[in-house]
């Protein structure tokens, strides 16, 4: 396969280790990936702040750089979905910005729809919350929302159930929004925060341990609550648990 990694530009400069756990992730599966280094920001931000014009130019950069590449994976929910379901009307409609936007896939969806992968060769001895944020649950459909009358899935439960040691706990209200939005926790921080704080503390009645996502922008808004007021709880990217984890 020939697979281009995208890693977001937050995740580039703030979360390194779960971007070299992507790969290792996919070099555990026999995937060889390779890594851009033109790449940038996707230009979520500015669509989300009405700034259209300039995510046009991000959205562009976007497809002309990932274009040759016949797989483009991504360890963000939030940033596969702004390629896959907002591009169009961004970039001018071609042969190969379909393609990039069809074919760009989040991590988990990857290994689960795309490989095939049954089980990861990790351990994770830790009672873990899992968050899937609202881009990944409700436009890539990750797992079944609450609001749907579909029969209950999640790609990424399905492997993190199958890290040895690994136990998930039960939360009351699993799909909820952890508040972050973006720029919304700018806007309406007040807002943004209490729901956060709602995420956090359902965790923490459950029992868990770390909170685990699929994006690194959910974890850092309630890392953030968790370091100023919140219970002992720790944050993890979903790839560092696949990949084996760390110490805690």
């Amino acid at each position: 396969m020939n697979i281009g990694l995208f890693i977001p530009c937050y995740m580039d400069q703030m979360y390194p280790a779960a971007a070299m756990a992507t790969v290792a992730v996919l070099e555990a599966q026999g995937v060889a990936v390779d890594f851009p280094r033109a790449q940038t920001c996707c230009g979520q931000p500015m669509a989300n702040s009405g700034c259209t014009r300039d995510a046009a130019k991000l959205a562009t950069r976007f497809v002309d750089i990932f274009a040759p590449y016949e797989y483009i994976v991504c360890p963000s929910g939030s940033c596969t979905a702004m390629v896959r379901h907002h591009y169009h009307g961004l970039v001018p409609d071609s042969e190969s910005a379909r393609r990039v936007c069809a074919h760009t896939y989040e991590l988990c969806e990857f290994l689960v729809d795309i490989l095939k992968v049954e089980r990861v060769q990790a351990r994770f001895p830790h009672k873990v919350g899992l968050h899937v944020g609202c881009h990944g649950l409700r436009e890539l459909r990750l797992g079944r929302a609450s609001e749907r009358m579909d029969a209950p899935y999640s790609k990424v439960e399905r492997l993190l159930r199958g890290v040895d040691g690994l136990e998930l706990v039960t939360l009351s209200r699993p799909d909820e929004c952890c508040g972050f939005g973006g720029t919304f926790a700018v806007q309406e921080e007040a807002v943004s925060c209490r729901m956060g704080r709602d995420r956090v503390a359902d965790h923490a009645r459950a029992g868990a341990e770390f909170i685990v996502s699929t994006d690194s922008s959910c974890l850092m808004h309630m890392a953030g609550l968790i370091s100023r007021e919140g219970p002992a709880l720790k944050v993890l990217h979903v790839a560092e648990v696949l990949a084996g984890g760390r110490p805690a």
